[in-house]
């Protein structure tokens, strides 16, 4: 959904001229061995390494001579060029200008990274929430890297948001909810079987009071890991008779990761505001 362009850097920009003319003799810069899920750049020097003589010094307060009494080094200027790249890309691989809309009859409540859909079903009320916070899984789990002479953007899956996400029923005129704490086992992610089988498993179910801000550790919390499976197929299909069924999961995983990349693009305007700023 979401080309990883974010693993490699776009535009090393002016950062690549000042290593070169800095420092002509030092050797390349070897690529890593495996890329992250989500570098800022990658830009030309990483921490620890050596620091080039007039790229990342800075120059002292107000080193340009402007009178504002802030840091500026050609380093901040490097960084705040690539985020302008950055930013550019991001937005033109964007595939929602808006958030995408759930079927069924959810209404949806955005703060931040925490979404929340409700919905009002025959006297009860459906809750499901979920927070993209690290919910993109690493792009490489033990797997090899790209072959030689093979281009990363060809071997590496697309960005998805994978979020664990809370099921809360609660019956009209009940003080108690019945929570059910879900996620997206690895193994079923993407999986494309005609098997019918659940994109998403149920881990935990409890009852909570729904007066209550957090959640009770006193509570009694089912774990489903042994679970009987006559116990778990029917709390699978309470779920499923409310809305959360697969078709709903794989939604969420499309509004998932549409917020979580507005949040990136975000994020990268606000470290671009931040370094600029004087």
């Amino acid at each position: 959904m979401l080309p990883l362009l974010r693993c490699v850097p776009r535009v090393l920009g002016t950062a690549v001229a000042g290593i070169r003319a800095a420092a002509p003799s030092l050797p390349l810069l070897q690529p890593a061995s495996r890329p992250c899920a989500r570098p800022f750049g990658l830009l030309s020097v990483r921490a620890g390494s050596v620091q080039l003589p007039g790229l990342l010094r800075p120059w002292g307060p107000c080193g340009c001579g402007c009178g504002c009494g802030g840091l500026h080094t050609e380093g901040d200027k490097a960084f705040v060029e690539f985020l302008s790249d950055e930013i550019k890309e991001e937005k033109k691989i964007q595939k929602y200008k808006s958030l995408p809309k759930m079927s069924g009859g959810w209404e949806l409540e955005v703060n931040g990274t925490e979404a929340k859909l409700v919905q009002k079903v025959a006297g009860e009320r459906v809750t499901v929430t979920f927070n993209i916070n690290n919910s993109i899984p690493p792009a490489y789990d033990g797997e090899e890297g790209p072959s030689e002479g093979q281009k990363v953007e060809e071997q590496e899956p697309e960005l998805t948001s994978t979020p664990n996400f809370v099921v809360e029923v609660v019956k009209d005129g009940s003080n108690k909810a019945l929570v059910l704490d879900c996620h997206f086992p690895e193994d079923e992610i993407g999986q494309e079987e005609e098997d019918q089988s659940d994109i998403f498993s149920i881990k935990e179910v409890s009852f909570q009071s729904t007066g209550d801000s957090d959640w009770k550790d006193t509570n009694y919390t089912l774990s489903t890991d042994s679970l009987d499976w006559g116990l778990y197929d029917h709390l699978m299909d309470f779920l499923a008779d409310r809305g959360v069924d697969n078709t709903f999961a794989d939604e969420l995983v499309e509004l998932s990761t549409a917020l979580e990349h507005q949040e990136y693009i975000t994020f990268l305007e606000d470290l671009k505001g931040f370094v600029k700023s004087q």
